[in-house]
């Protein structure tokens, strides 16, 4: 047990700049392409339904259970009032949450806690978890845990430090992609019942504020969670 603290809580060293550079590129050309996007897309969408899920129980709404489809679309039930600051919460969390979990993620990175970032990834996917209520859903849960606790435990420092800021990369740089997505169908009257929708309803302000909304959080992540993760790469006036 204090061989397992020690590695969970040992801060590993800096990175080196390329290392830093070349992930983020790597994640930037994961995103950019169509193909590779709808395929880690499942990724954002696991983050998308577990802040659904978390919000709602941070909030005293009873979670009724998440489903994740091979189309990269998801669902998060919920029981509780219809209307009210637990339910605007729970429907605003779910475009932010990648990029949030990004910004975290880049925190954790900049003062070397590279294991504990995986492993806290695997405990939120464990938790996630026990509310799948379809196969489909459980297998990708498992699979990215699979990957995560994987790699914390048999790969060496360099690979898990590659590893880990290619996740954060790919968590900060694909988040404001969805809303943009996001936005075109609503502007093709194909997503009616979206987050943003829903929220519209409910709330005083339409639904083309809350993409706004959305979009603003996801680039202030992305512009805050670079500027650390870049630390190493910048002059040190910056």
């Amino acid at each position: 047990m204090d061989q397992l603290w020690d590695r969970f809580t040992q801060a590993q060293p800096e990175p080196s700049a390329p290392l830093v550079v070349v992930t983020g590129l790597l994640a930037l050309a994961v995103i950019l392409p169509r193909g590779s996007w709808l395929i880690a897309r499942h990724v954002v969408t696991i983050a998308h339904e577990g802040g659904h899920a978390l919000m709602a129980l941070l909030t005293g709404r009873r979670l009724r259970g998440i489903r994740l489809h091979s189309d990269t679309s998801g669902l998060t039930l919920s029981a509780g009032r219809p209307r009210g600051l637990g339910m605007v919460l729970t429907g605003a969390a779910g475009y932010v949450t990648p990029s949030l979990l990004g910004l975290g993620a880049a925190a954790l990175l900049v003062t070397g806690r590279i294991t504990v970032m995986l492993w806290l990834g695997v405990a939120l996917l464990a938790a996630m978890l026990i509310f799948i209520r379809n196969v489909y859903g459980a297998l990708t849960v498992l699979v990215t845990g699979g990957v995560l606790l994987a790699i914390s435990w048999y790969a060496p420092v360099e690979a898990q430090a590659a590893f880990a800021y290619t996740l954060t990369w790919f968590l900060l740089l694909a988040g404001p992609r969805p809303v943009v997505e996001l936005q075109r169908k609503r502007r093709r009257g194909a997503a009616r019942d979206s987050d943003a929708d829903q929220l519209a309803r409910i709330t005083p302000l339409a639904g083309i504020v809350w993409v706004g909304i959305f979009l603003l959080v996801t680039l202030l992540c992305l512009a805050v969670g670079a500027l650390w993760l870049l630390s190493p790469v910048l002059p040190a006036e910056l």
